[in-house]
């Protein structure tokens, strides 16, 4: 009998062709099967007049994704794996982790500006990326900027902001890597933990074994790092932390961004270790982080 998967997505343009490129790799591999896409919108998508940490975090994109696994309406569900929480269900293991797409930012300009424009402020979406920036762009403004991809670019082009930075993943999975001004490498503007990769969950009891093949191990051991230092330091959407691995034959090299609440210049350090032993890695550079920021105060 032919398998049918169906796939939970936020219906939002970008969270849909992410769950299209696992669809896609899935039909390459099992032809015959059916694979369905469902979509939802979720709590996060629906609140746009406050950022994230005044409505209580990243989870608020996941609810209603992780319901519909639960209760049996979906199979499988598609997410950056940037936005899911640091906590996530027993029930609802990630269950494949895809290879590395580009984790940088970029900056993005107004249609037909060729150069930054100071004078109107910079829309970013976070904390970790607001701070970072005005120790790379001195005196500038930085001002919170929510909805999709497309919604902040129409902003950008209506002159509410003088540039973005997004995501150059995302830009480029949207087809969108024209509108890419210049990218920030890790030393300039550290990104997110896990940008760049997309996470499936399923349902504990689920037979998952037809997702090895999706699976990268060299991903899986980055994001475990990069996560487990993110979530020592209990940081999230409401907290200005980043953390960035790179592998190196059988050494992981982490660096790892941190500033408290009141803070307005943030700490990072870089550790390295052996390549399985990333959760470790991530836990020591927290608490080196911790104890320079407590040291501060």
């Amino acid at each position: 009998m032919k398998q049918k998967i169906r796939l939970g997505s936020r219906d939002s343009r970008l969270a849909v062709i992410q769950t299209q490129l696992v669809m896609d790799q899935l039909h390459q591999l099992y032809p015959e099967m059916e694979l369905k896409l469902v979509t939802m919108k979720t709590t996060g998508d629906l609140i746009l007049d406050r950022t994230l940490d005044k409505i209580g975090g990243k989870g608020l994109f996941v609810r209603e994704l992780d319901a519909a696994l639960l209760d049996g309406r979906v199979d499988l569900t598609v997410h950056s794996f940037k936005d899911l929480p640091m906590e996530l269900p027993e029930e609802l293991p990630i269950v494949a982790i895809t290879c590395r797409d580009d984790p940088r930012d970029a900056l993005v300009l107004p249609q037909g500006q060729q150069s930054l424009d100071l004078t109107r402020p910079i829309g970013c979406a976070s904390k970790r990326r607001a701070l970072q920036l005005k120790e790379l762009f001195p005196g500038c403004r930085v001002e919170p900027v929510r909805g999709n991809v497309q919604t902040r670019l129409k902003k950008l082009d209506d002159g509410q902001y003088g540039s973005l930075v997004l995501a150059a993943a995302g830009l480029r999975r949207l087809g969108l890597e024209e509108r890419i001004h210049r990218l920030f490498e890790p030393e300039e503007l550290l990104p997110a933990a896990c940008q760049g990769v997309l996470a499936v969950q399923a349902r504990r009891d689920f037979d998952v074994s037809f997702l090895r093949p999706l699976h990268d191990p060299q991903a899986e051991l980055l994001t475990r790092a990069e996560r487990s230092f993110v979530r020592t330091l209990d940081g999230g959407c409401s907290a200005p932390v980043a953390a960035h691995g790179r592998l190196n034959g059988e050494t992981l090299t982490l660096t790892g961004f941190y500033a408290g609440p009141e803070d307005e210049r943030g700490i990072k350090q870089t550790l390295s270790g052996p390549a399985l032993e990333g959760e470790e890695l991530g836990r020591r550079l927290a608490e080196l982080i911790r104890k320079e920021a407590e040291a501060c105060v």
